[in-house]
């Protein structure tokens, strides 16, 4: 027997039963609650639901046909027809902008890219095999089948050291540093990147965690100037972000040094780690020292934002602390998505998914520079050995003109400028665009890079050529 869908109406005391239910559901269409195109119940469902005849819904149904409220057609049922409805009253709000049609803004994958059919054949899997009570109240660890995939691969790929027990799943990055903050407090300031998300400081200031700036070169952060009364660190050292390069050997030795003296953290964000295209894999700084170390990862570069998954590998000591600050109820990454990561990281799918993208972006990466030799060659570009962007370095005073010539050109990009620490003292980094290149579909990105050509032409008229190279 076909039960039909649930709909809830309220039709009011007194009055006929057809009429009261004539209004309630021209209200529900009128209102918007019932979308063009929503299946009704059947009559007699609906008239169980209500407490009515079965000739009064019909009665009614036939009625709103009519009328044009609704269409009924043979095996389809009754829906809500395609109407316009009337806006509701109220006070006109201001619409946003629309996007600007290229969007090189860093830090998006392509969301097209997503591995749809490998992902589905895991999450078959991966429910298939899931014990019943992965359906009950979630572990604030996280799924266990997810941390013993996450140690064997990370030990692999990145050389770490940890094990389930010492994993906390949460839900990205964001998430991690929040939980971090919660934990540690006020026990000191932490010093950051010169240059980094201007998101993640403001979400440790909302914490109430005072940031201190330390500065960055060619070879990653300056660990000797970490300011003595910091307690932790938070570093980038697989890939700067945004200015690029890996942390150097001797200052990877270096901070953990700081650590073991004063007793500090470092928080190693292991931004990029997988996206290396011209130099040789760098492992993790936590496989040096696991217990001055957390290292925090997620797929939101790798895979998609939209999963809300991410880890911490925490020292022993760490552990039950970031549980607690996590709390019982804490909304957690969702146990099917991470039993199906569990399965895509065992079966060797994430491998291959990560491989293909590299191989994508790195092409990508090379039409980005060769473009930009071509067509800008006055432009330096840093940053390219790894990642999903790369540093257009610009002549001094020249970055907002550039970005406004961008805007204009349809291409959304951001300047180095906005993250820089607002504290950072001494010699900056030259102007410059942080375009990110994983982020278009393939049939928009040659287009995308002539008009990011084109607005370096109106911005720096002296360092770009024309497109036909002269």
């Amino acid at each position: 027997m076909d039960l039909g869908n649930d709909l809830h109406l309220e039709l009011g005391a007194g009055g006929g039963r057809r009429a009261a239910l004539i209004g309630a559901l021209r209200d529900a269409v009128r209102g918007g609650r019932l979308a063009p195109g929503t299946r009704l119940p059947p009559y007699r469902t609906l008239a169980a639901d209500l407490g009515i005849a079965r000739n009064t819904v019909a009665d009614a149904y036939a009625e709103l046909v009519a009328e044009g409220w609704l269409t009924s057609r043979q095996g389809s049922g009754t829906r809500v027809a395609d109407r316009v409805a009337a806006p509701a009253p109220g006070p006109v709000r201001p619409t946003a902008p629309p996007p600007l049609p290229y969007d090189l803004v860093q830090g998006k994958p392509d969301p097209g890219a997503f591995p749809r059919a490998a992902w589905l054949a895991s999450a078959r899997r991966a429910l298939t095999a899931a014990p019943h009570e992965a359906f009950g109240i979630g572990d604030p660890h996280g799924r266990i089948e997810l941390r013993r995939a996450l140690v064997e691969y990370l030990a692999r790929v990145r050389g770490v050291r940890t094990s389930p027990d010492r994993i906390v799943i949460c839900s990205g990055a964001a998430h991690a540093l929040r939980l971090l903050a919660r934990l540690l407090g006020t026990a000191g300031p932490w010093a950051v990147e010169a240059y980094g998300l201007p998101f993640h400081r403001g979400l440790l200031a909302e914490a109430g965690v005072v940031t201190v700036p330390v500065a960055v070169d060619e070879d990653g952060a300056r660990v000797a100037e970490i300011p003595r009364p910091a307690s932790a660190v938070l570093l980038t050292p697989a890939h700067q972000f945004p200015t690029g390069g890996p942390l150097h050997p001797e200052r990877r030795a270096g901070v953990l040094e700081w650590a073991r003296a004063s007793g500090g953290l470092v928080v190693e964000d292991d931004y990029d780690g997988e996206f290396r295209y011209d130099r040789r894999p760098v492992g993790a700084v936590q496989g040096l020292d696991p217990e001055r170390t957390v290292l925090i990862g997620s797929v939101s570069k790798s895979l998609s934002p939209a999963l809300r998954i991410g880890w911490m590998c925490l020292p022993a000591a760490l552990v039950d602390g970031v549980v607690t600050a996590k709390g019982e109820r804490e909304p957690y990454a969702a146990a099917t998505e991470q039993l199906t990561l569990a399965d895509f990281l065992a079966s060797g799918g994430y491998d291959r998914h990560v491989r293909r993208m590299r191989q994508r972006h790195r092409a990508r990466r090379d039409r980005l520079t060769a473009v930009l030799a071509e067509r800008a060659p006055g432009v330096r570009v840093t940053g390219i050995a790894a990642g999903l962007h790369a540093v257009l370095e610009l002549p001094p005073g020249t970055e907002r003109t550039a970005l406004a010539a961008a805007a204009r050109h349809g291409v959304a990009v951001e300047g180095l400028a906005s993250y820089r620490h607002p504290d950072a003292r001494g010699p900056a980094h030259p102007d410059g665009l942080v375009v990110g290149y994983a982020t278009p579909p393939e049939r928009l990105y040659g287009a995308a890079l002539g008009a990011l050509c084109d607005a370096l032409g109106d911005a720096l008229p002296d360092t770009a050529r024309a497109v036909s190279g002269t």
